[in-house]
């Protein structure tokens, strides 16, 4: 029988980290949800001490879901295990994951501790941790680049102390799959007590090494992976769990373990990811990507026809990749867009039924074909957006080919509740058709940011596809991103502009 790989999805707190893929609270806990269908073990969901909006999002994540286990990152210091505890005490199996520095340069020059002071500090906070709880990881911070003996003498002390799962991350995705084979085996070889806890690694993906060395380490025996959705992250990102279950699955032979994702939900969950934080899938993206199943070549093509096995080596269906048939029309039911929201892994009330109801029917007026890509982004713009304190009602775009410059007219109401709006209108020029909207917008909420992204994408095919339209703005030294969908780009600019400046007021309001 195969042994049993367990995964531990750091999307919603090491993916986070990854530029423009900040999430709000309803984003996270739907996206938890949707890990715990996919079949995650454990979900890391964030790093409670690190700010108030980090604790609450962890502590209703920990409420969120039934059976996976929910861990928070905390440091290796009483206080910040403290706090995490708090965070993750409701979950239903919580895990406190603690880290410490290990190699000589983190050592050196970021703690100023010596190898005898650090194995104290591990020491004493794994045991300030189990007081809580049984379930207690510990991760060596910059393992890759630490001294093989010490990591030896680093991973009895935790797992003596009560770790039952100790990580060897490549924090810094500096080391090559050979190198970590043979550290991970060295460790399983010399470590007395290795048999009462579980090898884990966390791989980053700064030479592209990320998905490759998990794989080597599982080889030599770890049976935890750290990951995430779409291999999102800090910097280069994380060795992406997708590309991680399918090769772990297609090269069964090879690997002889088993882990309990349902693949048939890794398409959805890397979807559902896309549409939250606004950034597309690329397209030839390893398992997920539009031409990771396509075939250019008459040779390839001609072989598929014959045998798919001849140059596919697994199945869209595996992945839980179906036909874009379309699925949703101007005729269609209320029943009919209940039903297709469910297929998507959506659980909506009454309520939100109708409210997607009305925009999937508004956009069947407007374009040809709707499809499930179009429905899920009406369900996140519609459905999920929460009302906010600046709302973009109406807007009118000039742009021409003449002396006269781009212009814009907005009108937005400002104020949370219904009894204390204010209306206000306002016109701009601009450099073209966007920035005369962002101008009006910005002079009407009294805030000029800086731009530092602007991207739009086509949700589907076609000229009347959806434009979803991410940006990511800064303004006194706090950020925000903001994302929208539309049929109309300058529609979706504008309000994915609004959304932004919503979410950097109220992020300015928790600092």
């Amino acid at each position: 029988m195969s042994e049993r790989v367990y995964v531990f999805d750091t999307t919603l707190r090491d993916g986070e980290q990854s530029p423009g893929a900040t999430m709000n609270l309803d984003e996270k806990i739907r996206m938890a949800r949707q890990l715990e269908t996919l079949g995650v073990d454990i979900i890391e969901a964030g790093f409670p001490i690190a700010s108030q909006g980090d604790f609450e999002a962890v502590q209703a994540i920990a409420q969120a879901v039934d059976e996976v286990q929910v861990a928070g990152l905390c440091r290796a210091v009483s206080k910040d295990i403290d706090r995490c505890w708090e965070a993750i005490k409701d979950a239903k199996n919580p895990r406190i994951h603690t880290f410490l520095a290990t190699s000589e340069i983190h050592m050196k020059y970021k703690l100023g501790k010596t190898a005898d002071e650090v194995i104290v500090m591990i020491d004493k906070a794994v045991r300030h941790a189990k007081q809580y709880t049984d379930n207690v990881e510990f991760s060596a911070e910059d393992a890759s680049r630490s001294d093989w003996d010490f990591l030896v003498k680093v991973t009895e002390v935790a797992i003596e102390a009560g770790a039952t799962v100790v990580n060897i991350p490549d924090t810094v995705g500096y080391t090559q799959p050979f190198e970590y084979y043979d550290m991970i085996k060295y460790l399983m070889d010399n470590v007395k007590n290795i048999d009462d806890a579980i090898i884990s690694v966390h791989c980053h993906n700064d030479l592209g090494s990320a998905v490759a060395n998990s794989l080597a380490a599982i080889k030599a025996g770890a049976r935890q992976v750290e990951c995430t959705v779409l291999g999102i992250g800090e910097r280069a990102g994380n060795a992406a769990l997708e590309d991680l279950v399918m090769a772990i699955n297609t090269r069964k032979e090879l690997y002889n373990v088993e882990t309990n994702i349902v693949t048939e939900q890794l398409y959805p969950s890397c979807r559902r990811l896309s549409q939250i934080i606004g950034m597309p899938i690329p397209p030839n993206k390893a398992i997920v990507g539009a031409n990771a199943f396509a075939h250019e070549s008459g040779v390839h093509q001609d072989g598929v026809i014959k045998n798919r096995l001849t140059y596919e080596i697994m199945t869209p269906a595996s992945i839980g990749r179906t036909s874009n048939d379309i699925v949703i029309g101007k005729h269609s039911g209320s029943h009919a867009v209940k039903n297709k929201a469910e297929e998507l892994g959506y659980r909506l009330d009454d309520e939100q039924v109708q409210v997607l109801f009305k925009a999937v029917k508004d956009l069947a007026d407007k374009k040809e074909q709707v499809f499930d890509e179009d429905v899920e982004a009406m369900i996140l713009e519609s459905v999920y957006r929460r009302r906010d304190k600046f709302r973009l009602v109406d807007m009118s775009v000039f742009s021409g080919t003449g002396s006269v410059p781009p212009h814009a007219a907005t009108v937005m109401e400002f104020g949370a509740a219904d009894d204390e709006v204010e209306v206000r209108k306002n016109s701009a020029f601009g450099e073209g058709s966007i920035d005369a909207v962002f101008q009006s917008i910005y002079s009407l909420v009294g805030v000029s940011p800086k731009l530092e992204v602007y991207s739009v994408n086509a949700v589907t095919e076609g000229s009347d596809a959806l434009g979803s339209v991410a940006v990511r703005i800064e303004h006194e030294g706090v950020k925000a991103v903001g994302r929208a969908a539309d049929a109309d780009v300058v529609k979706a600019s504008a309000l994915a502009m609004v959304n932004a400046l919503n979410r950097m007021e109220k992020a300015k309001e928790e600092k």
